[in-house]
């Protein structure tokens, strides 16, 4: 294993000078510089980044933990959070929750352990005592696409509510009154927002709810397969369906096509992501769609901001949303 005194003899310099250019601590002549620069390239020297975090109190390695890496959309914002953070010199590690609050605890406890310099988090539900307790050490927390109404931290986010009535209140325009949601997990606060708005514009629009119509769902295209079966073998099924992500929109159109009952024609459906996969689907999806790649972006800004200065006040960042119109809806007959 090569080590800096090994580059510092073949470069013709010392110890310190082959420092001050690794670590750009000095001003090094350009002669100098490239001498020292040869020499690494031709030893393939490898940084200590253990013994270098040591030195400067940081280990540059930003920790994420997401609630589910198999979601397109999920891994879209991991995606952009690692290339934001590789082009401001930090590294990632990434946790997968499986939307669980347990193996939530035991990513931060991983992380922690392994000395990250700040944390961006996707809930896997309400937030735990863990989490206020990270917050109240300081450690650097940013929170993605889920916030806690406990937790006063950095928050990056849509306005929920008002996209899922947008979505539905598109619905009601193509003159659908029969209108079907599918929830996600209850404690995840976007799901329950996304159903408050849908509520809302049925209200606003003098539609009653129908409890029967609302189907609890999981965010996974199974549990939309379930629910689209459920709803669409009632006596007097709906003829649209809000999806409150686009996944479980994809069970829905399955479940639809299962029952020889055709989308759009049949039954509207309109879901909230716009992950890529729902421009290739048949029939393409309505959706909402989130700016996913600025939330990564965001999160990475906001959280190394927040790494320069703890004692900044906490910031709840809307982004805009808005929905993106295909195929997979259509007048009603």
């Amino acid at each position: 294993m090569t080590i800096m005194k090994d580059v510092a003899k073949k470069a013709g310099v010392s110890v310190a000078t082959v420092s001050h250019v690794i670590n750009n601590t000095r001003i090094v002549s350009e002669l100098t510089k490239a001498k020292v620069k040869t020499a690494l390239e031709e030893l393939n020297y490898q940084p200590n980044a253990v013994a270098r975090s040591l030195r400067r109190k940081e280990s540059m390695i930003i920790g994420l933990i997401i609630p589910d890496n198999t979601n397109p959309y999920f891994a879209e914002i991991a995606w952009s959070i690692e290339y934001a953070s590789k082009n401001q010199g930090y590294s990632v590690i990434l946790c997968n929750s499986d939307g669980d609050i347990n193996r939530e605890s035991s990513c931060l406890d991983v992380l922690i352990e392994n000395q990250v310099d700040g944390i961006i988090l996707v809930a896997a539900g309400k937030s735990s005592d863990k989490i206020q307790k990270l917050v109240e050490r300081k450690m650097p927390l940013v929170m993605v696409d889920r916030d806690s109404p406990n937790v006063r931290t950095d928050s990056i986010q849509i306005n929920n509510g008002m996209c899922g009535g947008v979505a539905v209140e598109y619905l009601i325009a193509l003159g659908h009154q029969k209108i079907a949601c599918i929830t996600g997990p209850r404690d995840v606060t976007p799901s329950f927002d996304r159903v408050d708005g849908y509520k809302k514009a049925l209200s606003k629009n003098k539609i009653s709810i129908k409890d029967a119509y609302i189907i609890k769902g999981d965010f996974k295209p199974h549990g939309g397969y379930l629910a689209g079966y459920k709803l669409l073998e009632m006596e007097d099924p709906p003829t649209a369906v809000f999806a409150c992500n686009d996944l479980m929109a994809y069970g829905v159109m399955r479940a639809a096509t299962e029952k020889g009952i055709n989308c759009p024609d049949d039954l509207s459906v309109v879901g909230f992501d716009d992950i890529y996969l729902s421009t290739y689907i048949n029939p393409p999806l309505t959706t909402i769609k989130q700016p996913r790649i600025e939330m990564g972006e965001e999160a990475v800004s906001s959280l190394l901001q927040r790494i320069k200065n703890p004692d900044r006040l906490a910031r709840n960042i809307i982004l805009e949303a808005g929905l993106v119109i295909r195929s997979s809806t259509k007048k009603i007959k």
